[in-house]
């Protein structure tokens, strides 16, 4: 069945993850993706353990359903075959320092001209205006300019990174926001456009609670540690035999907290009537709840909050999720049959389309590995 973005073609000049991750998506919804990298070493990711016969296991994850073509295009029959692939393309990915590609004579100004429905997408660390424009980025750094680590970790610890690259994930999924409307501005219009967004960017736009925080009151957002800005109970708490985390988000599955726990005095304690009483005794509320969650086990927990409704879930290791039967259900976990590591597991699509589903149909390729097949007469551009 025809993916939902069947028949648009994507040059994707980007490394690393955060281009990645957004061609990913568009070739899981049905995009065909050209992966352009340098000859002999590639996308740097390939270079990322863990290996599976010689192959990264990080790169084949976010490159899968993308074709390879390894060409140098900062000489002229790589710049040429570039320019060759770009008259017929619908959107190009770049995630260059800005001004890397204008300098190549590659920039959108001369892009969009030769092909004026080109959608032209640049990510960059911190965005291609400002004074930071020429300033290189990563994940780490644009979470601690964002306020991410500033309010992440111990309440009395150091500054805390995501041990995730919710930058680089970030900025993917903006990029393909951004693209997918320029496409239907395309549809009205007849022209392409350039689409722009930065890691910095994509990190302050998680931070929802504390600009709100912010900006109401003018105070630096403390760090809570698991606790939450606005409703409690709502964190991971000790179990008997683990942990178990418990959503209070509405006075009303307060209340249902206080029954399956057996202690519905706290509904009338002073310290714990109303949410905002709640979130400014959360400390000592936790600890009255995690005394009586310490004397039966997570399963006995789960089930007692599952059936008064509210909201719970047990903290599982990477084993237990992927295992999980709703995650299995979502087929969120799909095997994918890669021509020299062999048959690889990788994580399924989120966006579930009824009509247009999205799919996982090669798998990522290895360098170059299609040069010959998308230049037959010039694959001397290749490795």
């Amino acid at each position: 069945m025809p993916g939902a973005l069947d028949g648009l073609k994507v040059i994707d000049l980007s490394s690393h993850l955060s281009g990645p991750y957004c061609t990913m998506i568009l070739g899981d919804l049905g995009a065909d993706v050209i992966k352009i990298e340098r000859p002999g070493s590639g996308d740097d990711a390939r270079s990322m353990p863990p290996f599976l016969a010689g192959e990264s296991a990080p790169f084949m994850l976010w490159n899968r359903n993308k074709r390879s073509v390894a060409l140098d295009f900062k000489e002229s029959s790589g710049r040429e075959a570039l320019l060759r692939l770009v008259e017929t393309a619908d959107i190009l990915v770049e995630n260059f320092r800005p001004g890397t590609l204008e300098r190549q004579g590659l920039g959108y100004g001369v892009l969009g001209e030769l092909n004026p429905r080109l959608i032209y997408c640049a990510i960059s660390g911190f965005g291609r205006t400002g004074p930071l424009r020429d300033k290189g980025g990563f994940d780490l750094m644009t979470q601690a300019m964002s306020g991410l680590m500033a309010v992440c970790g111990p309440v009395d610890g150091p500054p805390h990174r995501l041990p995730i690259a919710i930058s680089d994930i970030g900025a993917g999924m903006f990029a393909t926001i951004g693209i997918l409307a320029a496409l239907e501005a395309r549809r009205r219009t007849g022209r392409g456009q350039m689409v722009e967004t930065s890691l910095l960017e994509a990190a302050m736009s998680f931070g929802v609670y504390e600009a709100a925080n912010y900006f109401a009151t003018g105070e630096r957002p403390v760090r809570l540690g698991q606790a939450h800005r606005g409703n409690s109970p709502y964190q991971v708490m000790k179990t008997a035999d683990g942990w178990l985390t418990i959503g209070g988000g509405s006075q009303a599955l307060w209340e249902k907290i206080c029954d399956v726990v057996g202690l519905p005095q706290l509904r009338e304690d002073s310290r714990f009537r109303t949410n905002a009483d709640r979130v400014a005794n959360n400390d000592s509320l936790i600890r009255i709840l995690e005394d009586r969650l310490a004397t039966a086990p997570t399963a006995h927990w789960q089930e007692a909050f599952d059936a008064a409704g509210v909201p719970s879930a047990p903290v599982l290791h990477h084993g237990e999720m992927f295992a999980h039967p709703q995650v299995q259900a979502r087929e969120m976990v799909v095997e994918l049959e890669h021509p020299s590591a062999g048959r690889v597991r990788t994580l399924g699509c989120p966006i579930k389309l009824s009509r247009t589903p999205a799919s996982l149909r090669r798998p990522a390729p290895r360098l170059g590995e299609h040069t010959g097949e998308l230049f037959p007469a010039r694959d001397d551009t290749g490795d």
